[in-house]
């Protein structure tokens, strides 16, 4: 099914169109942000973006069906209203820098007796299910699965979107507003999804230093989540897997059994590489392209030898 973009409008196999009321002004791309609905199907929830409500208006660019359709609901350089509260690689409000993707799924379920259920009362068989833990935290949980199709039209959607308008990286609603939100979640495989589409899947991953005396090693990428293990030493190399704003998800090198979230201002760039690096740059290019981000290094935030002993 190849696809082609046309004045910012989406051509195509299976590529269908509607115009939503709920949208802002013209806008320059940087972000591909992926959802999903939360509903009962393709064609509710294009309603329900294509609805004037009395608050709470909601939209996004297009509506991503589990047999690869596509419905655009907006041109690709207009802004929708699909990011919310968010923030990224210093920007606040990525609906103003985004393009958002909704993907008909119901997200999270619930067990009920031997059965999935969805919020809205549809049950679903075992085999459109999924049990994971979401990667900010939570139990194991039971999560509708996406379709090979739909997860196949969505790569070779993101691949055009990326190249037509030179867009910095891909991301989950769950990664600009973690804490709020939860979606794409864990049946959707962002990180490979990722990695293909912007041909990160040769990429080995850097290597980066503790540079505080003593640092935590989390479940989650803030301060309120658990340790998994002993905290880790100053010198001891970890390599990066996810960057964020202001955690990173490592792998401990001497021990990689050892997987966790640590705070960006007590890692630097290891093996002779420039420490003045952040864990951002290094997954999406150097820091003055990510306006607001601040270099990682020893004299990152001004917190002083006292405050590094025990680091987050």
């Amino acid at each position: 099914m190849t696809l082609r973009i046309e004045n910012h409008q989406l051509v195509g196999e299976l590529v269908s169109h509607r115009s939503t009321p709920n949208h802002g002004g013209i806008m320059a791309p940087s972000y591909l942000i992926l959802h999903y609905t939360a509903g009962r199907s393709v064609e509710g929830s294009v309603e329900s973006l294509c609805t004037r409500k009395p608050r709470g208006n909601a939209s996004a660019h297009v509506v991503l069906g589990r047999e690869g359709q596509i419905v655009q609901l907006a041109p690709f350089n207009v802004v929708t209203w699909h990011a919310g509260v968010s923030q990224w690689a210093g920007l606040m409000g990525l609906n103003s820098h985004s393009i958002g993707i909704e993907m008909d799924n119901a997200g999270l379920l619930k067990k009920v007796g031997k059965q999935y259920q969805a919020w809205f009362g549809k049950v679903y068989p075992e085999d459109e299910v999924t049990l994971a833990a979401h990667r900010n935290g939570g139990p194991v949980s039971p999560w509708h699965a996406y379709s090979e199709a739909q997860i196949e039209r969505a790569i070779e959607l993101a691949e055009l979107l990326v190249e037509h308008y030179d867009l910095q990286d891909v991301l989950g609603h769950e990664d600009i507003a973690p804490g709020r939100k939860i979606d794409p979640g864990p049946a959707f495989p962002l990180g490979a999804v990722r990695s293909r589409v912007l041909g990160r899947e040769q990429d080995e991953a850097a290597r980066y230093v503790v540079t505080a005396r003593s640092l935590n090693i989390r479940k989650g990428p803030d301060a309120s989540f658990e340790a998994v293990a002993a905290a880790l030493k100053i010198g001891t190399e970890v390599l990066l897997l996810e960057a964020r704003d202001r955690w990173s998800l490592v792998e401990v090198v001497a021990d990689p059994e050892i997987e966790g979230w640590v705070s960006n201002a007590y890692i630097a760039a290891s093996g002779g590489g420039d420490s003045s690096v952040s864990p951002r740059s290094a997954v999406t290019g150097p820091a003055s392209t990510n306006p607001g981000t601040a270099p990682v290094s020893r004299k990152n935030g001004g917190k002083g030898k006292k405050a590094r002993r025990h680091a987050q």
